[in-house]
């Protein structure tokens, strides 16, 4: 493997990969160049991270298609059952492709079993034994797709996430089944697409409910292989919303409320987004007030976020409005497929389809801001949890009072922070010597540390409250120590517990390590059969499944540290 250090670890290496690489690293730093020097400081000292730079006002985000209203019924008129079938498959990778080269981040479909059962219903395509067989093929072949892809770009992965679990019709359930088993049977090593499994009482979540054996399916592919990850559609922050019209984009970004219309991620996304370095703020603030008071502390801390907050939608209103100015020749490929909530083709600028994606703000290292400032970890005392609650309150207040002041659904993002949770401790440990950054690595968004020994239902309770209030886009894990084989209850136990402690989507993760020998899996060292010491590893990073020896330098170092949340 290359000594290359990636920013993501979908990365591989290629010849057109290290050219757009050095290519890339000449448009950050043109753009670095030419944008307001106090706003580029911000980013080059680390205060905060604008992702996705070499975007800047050329690209949005991500997107959830709106796959039924796009799709091409006139084109496959006169062809039989079994090729119908097959092209539907062709015309999501084809669309994936195109969008994916047209854009910075990932695509989701938000009903990926119901959107293709309503498509094969409208294109007179039954469930007869023939075609239930090519249509298994086809979804198996479809995740190998997305599983085994680094195209984009020439060195990364489409970042695919399929939303499935609340189809009520036969057609819908076979399609849903299918995702579920063709994956769980799939190679170990298939680790993409994302999986998310929607859960909702009175359709899958309950035992009597129609659904609850999908339910059961896919606790048990978790429990394989960590995926799918559960959306918890009856939880605080979820249930007010049509389920349907909920979905996860990628690793944790969450779009439903919108100032232009009705709650939906359907053929939105997020736009720009950019993520605020809390523990740097802390390490300020502490050393200039070392003797002061904790109270002191946190006024002046919040002082200050709100400086760098201010500049910080500064920077996403004019990277929207830079990008909004753009010709909508610039996407052809959006412009052909109708995938948007407000069509490309006929918008009369870029502001009437862009405007119902997020502006988002993003953080990371809620905890290590917490012990600097006051010597323990959030989760460590009531007091420190109260001072994490009421700063992450203020902070949705902020990007409320945003969304209010603009016209614009600015929202509040618990960042994953792959890349920058090693970038921002490298950074501050040049300036700052604190047990913070000599770890190497800041905890994602609002986490618990990950070493912190909860178990699994404390855990959720502690971060619960925040998922009420990161209306951009959160995750909670699990850890566990192996694969939970024969434990579905378990499983099954914090899920619901999740739910109450208003978790909104949830994911478990464990070590899970193949012999490139002989094909052992386990947890260890050296093969336990075989004795090599040829071993894949494939761990989470920031919402999906990955080869540890592409993790950036902050993940890896996380990883040595992570340790096991009890479920018993």
């Amino acid at each position: 493997m290359s000594d290359t250090e990636y920013e993501n670890a979908s990365q591989r290496s290629s010849f057109v990969g290290q050219v757009f690489d050095r290519g890339e690293k000449i448009v950050k730093k043109r753009i670095l160049d030419t944008l307001p020097k106090e706003w580029s400081d911000l980013h080059i000292n680390g205060y905060l991270h604008l992702h996705d730079l070499e975007a800047y006002e050329i690209t949005y985000n991500c997107l959830t298609f709106d796959i039924v209203k796009s799709f091409p019924f006139n084109k496959f008129e006169g062809i039989s059952s079994s090729r119908k079938i097959m092209k539907v498959f062709d015309f999501y990778k084809d669309i994936i492709t195109k969008i994916g080269n047209e854009q910075s981040g990932g695509m989701s479909f938000a009903n990926f079993d119901t959107d293709t059962a309503f498509i094969l219903n409208k294109l007179n395509v039954d469930l007869s034994d023939y075609n239930r067989n090519i249509l298994r093929d086809q979804i198996n072949g479809f995740i190998t797709w997305c599983n085994d892809g680094h195209e984009r770009m020439g060195k990364v992965s489409y970042y695919v996430s399929l939303n499935i679990g609340l189809g009520l019709d036969v057609y819908s359930q076979t399609i849903c089944e299918y995702v579920l088993d063709e994956f769980y049977n799939s190679p170990v090593t298939n680790i993409k697409p994302n999986i998310i499994f929607k859960l909702k009482g009175g359709i899958n979540k309950n035992q009597n409910d129609v659904n609850y054996y999908l339910y059961e399916k896919a606790v048990n592919c978790t429990i394989k292989k960590m995926i799918p990850t559960y959306l918890l559609a009856d939880c605080a922050s979820n249930k007010l919303y049509d389920a349907n019209k909920l979905a996860i984009m990628g690793c944790r970004t969450r779009v439903v409320d919108n100032v232009f219309g009705e709650p939906t991620a359907i053929g939105r996304g997020n736009i720009v987004y950019l993520s605020i370095n809390l523990p740097k703020i802390a390490l300020e603030i502490d050393r200039e007030f070392k003797d002061r008071t904790i109270q002191f502390k946190l006024e002046e801390y919040y002082k200050l976020w709100k400086k760098i907050a201010i500049s910080a939608s500064e920077i996403l209103l004019h990277r929207f409005t830079n990008l909004t100015k753009l010709s909508k020749s610039n996407f052809p490929n959006n412009v052909n497929n109708n995938l948007w909530i407000t069509s490309f083709k006929e918008a009369t600028s870029l502001d009437d389809v862009f405007k119902h994606g997020t502006l988002s703000i993003g953080f990371i290292g809620l905890s290590e801001m917490i012990e600097v400032l006051t010597g323990n970890k959030y989760y460590e005392s009531e007091e420190n949890y109260q001072i994490a609650k009421d700063f992450v309150t203020f902070m949705r207040k902020f990007t409320d009072e945003l969304r209010l002041q603009h016209n614009k659904n600015f929202s509040l993002l618990a960042t994953s922070g792959e890349f920058i949770s090693g970038r921002f401790p490298s950074i501050d440990s040049k300036e700052y010597s604190h047990p913070v950054t000599k770890k190497k690595f800041y905890t994602n968004s609002f986490h618990v540390n990950v070493d912190s020994n909860l178990s699994a239902f404390e855990k959720v309770k502690f971060e619960g409250y925040f998922h009420r209030l990161t209306n951009g886009g959160c995750i909670t894990y699990i850890e566990l120590n192996s694969a939970p084989i024969g434990n579905s209850e378990a499983i099954i136990e914090v899920i619901r517990a999740a739910e109450t402690a208003g978790v909104h989507y949830l994911g478990f993760n464990y070590p899970l390590d193949i012999c490139n020998k002989c094909g052992e899996k386990g947890v260890f060292d050296f093969c336990e059969y075989c004795g090599s010491n040829d071993i894949l590893r494939i761990r989470r990073v920031s919402g999906y499944l990955e080869i540890l020896d592409y993790f950036t330098s902050g993940k890896k170092a996380e990883v040595k540290t992570r340790r096991p949340n009890q479920v018993k």
